[in-house]
């Protein structure tokens, strides 16, 4: 058979190529081209939801990558960690999947590849999915970093913004509104407004956290403009609730109060029910009553909350 045969037998096969003539495939082919199949057939599999089967196929796929060792493409490694690391994410087993991105990452670093920032960047979100903070900041300060170079403002500013909230979840309350701030610059001169809204009310948080009401109060009352301007009534409610604590730490009792029920009318609204953020707005309206003397009413409050929790396990 001639090179010009074989080549248009190649092509006519990667065009036609079925599920089935891909498990075929596999008694008939070694090396790589053994554990590319195994790859394809994983990818295949994915797209049809069967996560299971295809996290086995990527993995074996990745364990032949790896007994052939410094013959095999590094890239092709890559590729299966990241597959297993997908599969792992649909299954909800976060610390894998991202234990499993960050091979890939590592790996596609070494070679220099266009789509190591992208996974960078979806390990950066996995991470935070996990609670590994700490390794959000690690991971998404490189993304900027690169995103930088670049000439990524935008890709920068989401990286910041993540490292803010990671920030935020350990308590440094300082070192979040740092990052939230210059995100919020970058954005604002990129005229991306609900972002630079999306940094106020986190912004906000942080103050209300640091008990700086009325720095917070500020931050929220720019954050709800927007969002009310520009119809993002989800994001609304969670600058609304920051709003309405600021002004229980500014000693504004009952517009405190008003603004959570407020907020809490909204919550208990949504067709998908937030109960962990409708349980923390009434555990705070039933502070601020008791406060304001109405301890029936608190205690009524807090009876019920129970009964929520108890169901949410």
């Amino acid at each position: 058979m001639s090179n010009d045969d074989g080549n248009h037998d190649g092509n006519d096969r990667d065009e036609i190529l079925t599920e089935e003539m891909l498990w075929d495939r596999i008694p008939e082919v070694t090396g790589e081209e053994r554990a590319e199949t195994y790859y394809e057939l994983s990818a295949r599999i994915f797209a049809r939801g069967q996560y299971d089967e295809a996290l086995a196929l990527a993995e074996t796929a990745r364990d032949i990558y790896s007994e052939l060792g410094a013959s095999a493409s590094s890239e092709g490694l890559a590729q299966a960690y990241s597959a297993i690391g997908y599969n792992l994410n649909q299954l909800k087993r976060m610390d894998e999947a991202a234990t499993a991105m960050s091979k890939a990452v590592e790996l596609l670093r070494e070679n220099k590849s266009p789509i190591a920032l992208e996974l960078a960047c979806t390990l950066g979100e996995w991470w935070y999915s996990s609670k590994n903070y700490e390794k959000v900041i690690e991971t998404m300060y490189e993304c900027a970093q690169e995103h930088l170079v670049d000439g990524n403002n935008i890709g920068a500013a989401n990286d910041m913004h993540l490292i803010g909230c990671a920030q935020r979840e350990l308590k440094n309350y300082e070192e979040a509104i740092i990052c939230f701030q210059e995100a919020r610059a970058t954005f604002k001169a990129e005229k991306e407004v609900l972002h630079v809204a999306r940094c106020d009310q986190k912004i906000a948080s942080c103050y209300n956290e640091l008990g700086d009401g009325e720095h917070a109060l500020e931050a929220a009352r720019k954050a709800i403009d927007v969002f009310e301007t520009g119809h993002d009534h989800r994001r609304e409610t969670f600058a609304l609730y920051e709003f309405g604590r600021a002004e229980i730490l500014l000693g504004k009792l009952e517009d405190g109060l008003a603004t959570l029920d407020n907020v809490l009318q909204i919550a208990a609204d949504e067709d998908a029910k937030d109960f962990e953020f409708i349980i923390e707005i009434e555990s705070r309206m039933a502070t601020v009553m008791r406060q304001l003397g109405r301890i029936e009413e608190a205690d009524e409050v807090d009876r019920r909350l129970a009964s929520v929790r108890e169901a949410l396990g």
